[in-house]
């Protein structure tokens, strides 16, 4: 694919955008009604107009996406060989590149996400299905275990079934690959539930993916609340696995809900997420690392430094410098070349993320915002923020804001950063900054969480586990470690002698 540029991208952004039209279920290979015939309006964060209207989908749409996908399963996508399975997988990225400069612009008009990130997500979607297509070629291998001459045992990996997949609506399109590749590359069929503030690129990858030709019933989409065809999605007993990356509180009722049919989940949940800052760190590439760890993606990130605890010593200088950043940072339409934070998704996460800030002065926080231009004032926006004079007893460092939001706090000493990054109840991504190596290491074992970067912002190794401990979630994903849920291991025992057996009531 030849390199596209923004502008290259802002011009396709307003052919899709004026093309943008009401968006149907697809389900069975067709785009489809809700059975009910109701809608749901999208609206467009940077101007709150509506953009278009949406299939609502409910307990009758979910039972026919996985009557087609438990079909599919048995018959011809579960027939297939696995290289006639990842020719697929191959054409599926091969579409997504040739659209992204649809794509993109679609993913900021309807999040606010600014254009210069989503054009990089939408890349990184296209490498989840290649890298899964290879990873399954290379790692979804069994192992044997010879017993002498006896006996020889081996395992295999097999595909569960139908895969129920519930993402979020930040970063929805590349979110929504990094489960759907791997469920597909592995041999399960999908019905995916994205998120109701988020459809227009869902919409696109069920067209990508009805593009490239695999048999009906494969992969499904069902729009709609949570409340409903998400919560049949999980009840459905036909449904053997459940993704979920979403609100910590949201994936315990999945979980109890889901309960009754012994589904097996994989939960990537809430984060609160620290970054440490020693006062022997590179004071700029720190600087650098924790304003683009909470202000890229407008804030909207599970693994954000949404805490920072920087050493005494440098604070005064490293909050000054902050403090310069904030003021700096481009606020505007997500949809030009040199914006760094749009609006929030919804006006209703807009109003939560505005009330943390109402709480953050309550509980005796100085907050220092940017500034938002005035042309965008119908748009939802929080400029980026940073919450002077916290401390841990606080709601607003307790509970995840997911916003332009930082909370800012000092340590003494090594073991007074690790008691204040662990005193929360999640555990996703936490970062440390020092040029100590042998304390970063000490540090970063000693944090409380499932990912950690030592001198880095969050830069992701695909091959590597992704997920939380604590209420950030269960189960991995990403590498090899998402075949511990995509696929069901079976041991095979083979005799290669004549072995004893008992001969109970032989005479």
């Amino acid at each position: 694919m030849s390199e596209l540029t923004l502008s290259d991208i802002n011009q396709a952004g307003k052919r899709v955008i004026k093309e943008v039209k009401d968006i149907q279920l697809y389900i069975d290979g067709a785009f489809v009604n809700a059975e009910n015939h109701e809608q749901f309006d999208n609206y467009n964060p940077f101007t709150n107009e509506k953009i278009n209207k949406v299939a609502s989908g409910a307990e009758a749409d979910i039972d026919k996406a996985v009557k087609a996908a438990r079909k599919a399963f048995k018959g011809d996508w579960g027939s297939l060989s696995q290289n006639e399975r990842l020719s697929y997988i191959y054409k599926i990225a091969d579409l997504i590149d040739e659209h992204i400069e649809e794509i993109a612009p679609l993913e900021s008009y309807d999040t606010g996400l600014p254009i210069s990130q989503t054009k990089k997500m939408v890349a990184r979607a296209a490498h989840n299905f290649r890298f899964y297509a290879e990873m399954v070629k290379s790692r979804l291998v069994g192992d044997a275990y010879q017993v002498d001459n006896d006996f020889l045992n081996y395992t295999i990996h097999k595909p569960v079934g139908v895969a129920g997949l519930i993402t979020p609506w930040n970063a929805p399109f590349m979110l929504e690959t990094w489960k759907i590749a791997p469920a597909l590359a592995t041999g399960n069929t999908v019905v995916l539930k994205p998120a109701e503030w988020s459809p227009l690129t869902a919409n696109r990858l069920a067209e990508i993916i009805d593009k490239a030709g695999l048999p009906d019933g494969v992969f499904n989409v069902v729009h709609g609340y949570g409340e409903t065809a998400g919560a049949s999605l999980v009840a459905h007993e036909d449904v053997e696995l459940i993704s979920f990356t979403g609100e910590t509180s949201t994936g315990s009722e999945i979980m109890k809900n889901g309960a009754d049919t012994l589904k097996s989940f994989s939960m990537e949940l809430g984060g609160k997420s620290p970054i440490i800052v020693f006062d022997d760190a590179d004071f700029e590439r720190a600087i650098d690392a924790c304003t683009w760890g909470i202000f890229s993606f407008n804030g909207e990130r599970c693994t954000a430094n949404s805490r920072l605890y920087v050493h005494e010593d440098i604070a005064s200088d490293f909050i000054a410098a902050l403090k310069d950043r904030v003021e700096n940072i481009v606020v505007g339409d997500p949809m030009k070349e040199d914006t760094q934070v749009g609006p929030l998704i919804h006006t209703k996460h807009y109003e939560s993320v505005k009330s943390y800030l109402e709480l953050a002065e309550e509980e005796g926080c100085q907050v220092i915002s940017g500034s938002v231009p005035k042309e965008h004032s119908r748009g939802n926006f929080v400029a980026p923020t940073l919450l002077l004079n916290a401390d841990t007893s606080m709601r607003v460092v307790q509970e995840e804001i997911f916003g332009p939001v930082i909370a800012v706090m000092t340590f003494k000493d090594e073991a007074e950063a690790v008691d204040l990054a662990n005193n929360v109840r999640y555990g996703l991504a936490g970062y440390v900054w020092t040029k100590d190596l042998q304390r970063g290491h000490r540090v970063a074992q000693a944090v409380d969480s499932g990912m950690l970067w030592i001198n880095s912002q969050n830069v992701r190794d695909l091959r590597t586990p992704f997920g939380g401990s604590k209420h950030s979630g269960i189960g991995r994903e990403g590498g090899h470690y998402a075949f511990e849920f995509y696929t069901e291991v079976q041991i095979i025992h083979v005799a290669l002698g004549e072995h004893r057996i008992p001969q109970f009531g032989k005479k």
